[in-house]
């Protein structure tokens, strides 16, 4: 699965929940709340404070 910053973390976490850990690491300890799970990737890491080109990177590494 190619990840971008408009890939939604609930989609993230469903086909790819190996990468649970990586966003967990970055910062993002809301991944089981109910809202996340609609947010992109970009929505999470700015809230988040977080690069969201470096997450990409390191999801897709």
């Amino acid at each position: 699965m190619e990840i971008n910053k408009d890939t939604k973390i609930g989609e993230i976490l469903e086909k790819t929940p190996e990468k649970a850990e990586i966003l967990l690491e970055a910062g993002m300890h809301c991944l089981g709340c109910p809202a996340s799970q609609m947010e992109t990737l970009e929505e999470a890491c700015s809230v988040h404070g977080i690069d969201v080109e470096e997450i990409v990177t390191k999801l897709n590494a």
